[in-house]
């Protein structure tokens, strides 16, 4: 396995791509189509900071965090400091390969509203065939922003400079927002699917015992049984059902202590670690918080 390559900082990113001096110490917009990508198979590379790319050609397969990933053309990826990009196979070689990438560091956004808003963008944790596919029309609207914050880097650096161009990186980053959301519709039959896998990987974790004794699912454990990431996933259900993934846990749970309170003389303490809960305090509290009564008041009352 080929080690690492990281690129820390902004200057090292141009470096790298070779693509003329740094305009911005913390923000560099690359074009790809004046970039020689050569990249040998199995090449690894991690940032120290945000990535957003945009290309017209496929790279058909590539690793991002644990899964094998599709690159697809026309696609958008966004990429947060520190997850490892693995080139898992040729690039495909065309005359009109182009495209954008835009990379800022954290540092830029650290101190701004935007910096506390970043944790809300979870797209940058998505993996495995999450990428965002654009129309041509919303093609245009990123590309008009990257336009916009390009125009701001060729202008000599004034106490304006800062907020213009996190504000283009926000509306940027909004936009992606709103087209994620667009494509969670237009892929229901497929999110339906995902829906009913989680369902089922649910009821089979709670009918197998053994797991149990390691406790409650985890949003992680569902995002592996369907080969999504966590953020995906429960961004995913929240756009289906209203619930995101630990809701889901949740809701279940709370279905199955009702169907063992109702169904059995066993105590709370016992559904509470047949239920895969450490301590039966937690599910009494959790409990309450979902039906408005703890476990006792609702065997009590029905």
């Amino acid at each position: 396995m080929k080690p690492i390559i990281h690129l820390e900082t902004i200057s090292e990113i141009n470096r790298f791509v070779q693509q003329g001096g740094v305009k911005h110490p913390m923000v560099a917009i690359i074009d790809f189509s004046k970039v020689d990508e050569y990249l040998e198979v199995g090449t690894r590379i991690s940032c120290g900071f945000y990535s957003i790319m945009f290309k017209n050609y496929c790279i058909n397969h590539m690793k991002y965090g644990r899964q094998q990933y599709d690159f697809q053309e026309g696609s958008l990826i966004c990429i947060a400091p520190r997850q490892v990009v693995e080139l898992d196979s040729e690039i495909e070689k065309r005359d009109d390969m182009m495209g954008w990438g835009l990379f800022f560091h954290p540092d830029l956004v650290r101190g701004t509203s935007l910096g506390a808003k970043m944790k809300d963008y979870s797209f940058f944790s998505y993996e495995t065939s999450e990428a965002l596919h654009l129309s041509e029309k919303e093609k245009q609207v990123l590309y008009d922003c990257i336009i916009k914050i390009g125009e701001e880097l060729n202008e000599n650096i004034d106490h304006h400079s800062q907020n213009l161009i996190v504000s283009n990186i926000e509306l940027l980053l909004n936009y992606c927002s709103r087209y994620y959301g667009r494509q969670f519709i237009t892929r229901k039959n497929l999110n339906r699917d995902v829906v009913v896998q989680v369902e089922k990987a649910l009821k089979e974790y709670f009918d197998a015992n053994d797991r149990l004794k390691e406790g409650l699912p985890t949003v992680g454990y569902l995002a592996d049984c369907v080969n999504l990431s966590p953020n995906y996933l429960s961004d995913l259900l929240k756009k289906e059902t209203g619930m995101n993934a630990k809701e889901h846990i949740h809701h279940f749970v709370i279905e199955e202590a009702k169907n063992i309170l109702l169904g059995s003389n066993k105590t709370i303490g016992e559904i509470a670690y047949q239920l895969g809960f450490e301590y039966p305090q937690y599910f009494s509290k959790l409990f309450k918080q979902k039906t408005g009564t703890t476990p006792q008041e609702f065997r009590y009352l029905n």
